[in-house]
């Protein structure tokens, strides 16, 4: 004979609670004895309604009950009727239906309504255990289901709400780091300047920024911070704030760059670095003199074609405290283009990871110096998205100077 004391839960042994409902006094009894002698605990009823009442109030494992209440009705229609209400009831355990007037119809009708399983009175004692035990163990793997589908949910909810509330975060950081970036350009007569800022994620670590300075002579910074995402935003901020306090005073870009590459070497990790070229275009003088930290070497492309990078300086920011920087001065005229970009243009890559590199934004540059600044500008942005079909790997910065 299978006892209830079989049944486990969490390795735990369990007394399995078991509500009869009969309306024979002497039947409950000899329930009440068989199952106590089992192992299980019972609480007994007599009518529909105090199995209702009973159900309401405590918990069960499985509820064994008669079809039949009024001693005069063999139908099983009360007891079809009790089914019904019990089947639309949350959280009902597994029923054990019993009477002695089974037929396979009214059997059937039972199943319909949700019935476990069915036995008929007389019963024999073992296999009414049996079925009790299997019942039971079926009760409680579906409430463990149940209760890991409820626990699911609430994980899941809280997965959404965190997710949810990072969003707004992150959408506020990329809101505040697009009030880094200039909105307005400074204009310069004789020059047309155009920018364009791709993050590869909703914030990047690409910064640019164009100051007006003294008379006629603006600022030009372009520079990219190690890293991609909210940590380089947040270094790309600090960069921000330190560069604008130092160009202010109108220094030399190369007094510029040394004084920032200490700043940086004193607040970054030993993982991170900045490449940067900042540059002070004179206007009036039609010069250029900059200085490239490690940075992307800008395109300098005449009006009959030929074209050189700008590549003196020296090593990128935030490594060596000592380092000097050198600078170099470019004559500009009517004609020339200037063109400031971040290595996620170059980077860009298709979906064979081939990269967009550096000859063909040499080519595209070239093919696009009869173009005003803008019209420049979106063109080769044009051109590097369609070659990655939109799928940056890295942060995109790209400034186009024309020279009127």
């Amino acid at each position: 004979m299978v006892s209830a004391m079989e049944i486990r839960e969490n390795n735990i042994s369990v007394q399995p609670r078991v509500l009869i409902a009969d309306d024979q006094p002497d039947l409950l009894e000899a329930l009440r004895l068989l199952l106590k002698s089992n192992g299980y605990a019972t609480e007994a009823v007599t009518s529909p309604a105090a199995l209702l009442g009973a159900l309401s109030q405590s918990e069960f494992d499985v509820v064994l009950m008669d079809l039949n209440y009024a001693r005069d009705t063999t139908s099983g229609a009360e007891g079809l009727d009790l089914l019904s209400r019990l089947k639309t009831r949350e959280n009902t355990p597994p029923i054990v239906v019993m009477t002695g007037w089974a037929t396979v119809g009214l059997a059937v009708q039972a199943m319909q309504r949700g019935v476990g399983d069915f036995v008929e009175k007389p019963w024999v004692n073992a296999k009414l255990l049996e079925i009790l035990n299997t019942q039971i163990q079926k009760g409680r793997e579906n409430r463990d289901r149940q209760k890991q589908s409820l626990e699911d949910a609430r994980t899941q909810t809280k997965i959404a709400s965190q997710l949810k509330l990072r969003e707004s975060e992150v959408e506020e950081a990329r809101e505040i780091q697009q009030r880094f970036l200039p909105h307005e350009i400074p204009a310069i007569p004789g020059f047309g300047i155009s920018s364009m800022w791709q993050p590869a994620r909703v914030v990047g670590g690409d910064y640019y920024d164009i100051l007006a300075l003294k008379r006629e002579t603006l600022g030009i910074c372009i520079a990219d911070v190690a890293g991609k995402g909210m940590p380089a935003a947040l270094v790309m901020g600090n960069l921000q704030a330190a560069f604008r306090g130092l160009a202010a005073s109108e220094s030399e870009p190369e007094v510029v760059c040394d004084r920032l590459n200490a700043l940086v070497c004193d607040n970054l990790g030993a993982d991170r670095f900045i490449t940067l070229f900042y540059a002070q275009l004179d206007g009036e003088a039609r010069k250029l003199r900059y200085v490239n930290a490690g940075h992307n070497a800008p395109i300098v492309v005449r009006r009959d074609g030929s074209h050189k990078r700008l590549e003196i300086g020296g090593g990128v920011l935030g490594i060596f405290p000592n380092e000097r920087y050198a600078s170099g001065v470019e004559d500009l005229a009517a004609g020339d283009r200037v063109v400031f970009f971040t290595d996620g243009v170059t980077e860009a890559a298709d979906s064979a990871a081939e990269e967009f590199g550096d000859k063909r934004m040499v080519d595209i540059v070239l093919e696009n110096r009869s173009h005003d600044a803008e019209q420049m500008q979106k063109n080769i942005m044009k051109a590097v998205h369609e070659f990655c079909d939109g799928a940056w790997q890295d942060d995109a910065t790209l400034i186009v100077v024309a020279v009127n």
